[in-house]
């Protein structure tokens, strides 16, 4: 049995400032990285259906949804649920989890995990579950905080001998929990090195068909600065053999 923390990682607590910072465009990471190439990565091989697991207030499920896609979205936190549901009435959200998802083999033709492998304890369920409920020649696609970030913990920065900022990786090959609060958030993300992401999805069969470490395509200068200098996303699509 999948072991639950209190209040689910702090989204529980923390939802309703998490629905007042996305808005309709989302935060730096989605509005000018990584939506307008998972947008065109999705539709490119014309999904007839799409889950979208940890789908939060339903954001992104909107975006696909008004693109002739059906979109499921499924989140464990009830208050994004409602949300979602109150913003699209049409839609189909259900609150479960990811490490158990209550529907048939072979069900959707593309999987998403965006920003929400992080938050999954049971990586290993989470990543068989999507696979099973994907069809043959179906896609997994996946945008996850890079594993040297979530190394960093919350170590943050420090001065080199140089007088530069630098961030250091931490205990790099540890799996581990921590505890982030900021703009009125607090939640639990998991640390994870990357080979234990490739491992877990090539045990489920899965084949690597696209990677990449995307950089912004604008936004604010400072943040801008700062994300080049510690690139902290990154987008890998996997496919289910036939």
């Amino acid at each position: 049995m999948t072991e639950r923390c209190p209040d689910e990682n702090g989204w529980l607590s923390s939802a309703n400032a998490w629905i007042d910072r996305m808005g309709e465009e989302g935060d730096f990471a989605r509005k000018y990285i990584l939506d307008h190439l998972m947008i065109p990565r999705i539709l490119n091989e014309k999904p007839a259906n799409m889950l979208d697991i940890g789908c939060g207030e339903g954001r992104f499920c909107r975006v696909i949804g008004e693109q002739n896609v059906e979109v499921t979205g499924i989140d464990p936190v009830d208050s994004f649920i409602n949300h979602a549901k109150s913003r699209d009435p049409r839609g189909n959200y259900q609150c479960c989890f990811a490490e158990s998802l209550p529907f048939a083999d072979e069900s959707f033709d593309l999987v998403v995990f965006y920003l929400s492998l992080i938050d999954i304890t049971d990586l290993q369920a989470a990543i068989r579950e999507a696979t099973r409920v994907l069809r043959p020649n179906g896609r997994v696609l996946i945008a996850n905080l890079t594993s040297f970030t979530t190394s960093n913990g919350t170590t943050g920065s420090v001065i080199g001998r140089d007088g530069k900022v630098y961030y250091p990786l931490g205990s790099y090959l540890e799996e581990r929990a921590n505890w982030f609060e900021w703009g009125g958030l607090r939640i639990r993300n998991w640390h994870r090195p990357l080979s234990t992401y490739i491992s877990s999805l090539l045990d489920a069969g899965l084949v690597l068909t696209y990677f990449d470490e995307p950089k912004p395509i604008g936004g604010p200068h400072d943040s801008v600065e700062k994300y080049n200098k510690v690139p902290f996303v990154m987008m890998m699509e996997w496919k289910k053999p036939l």
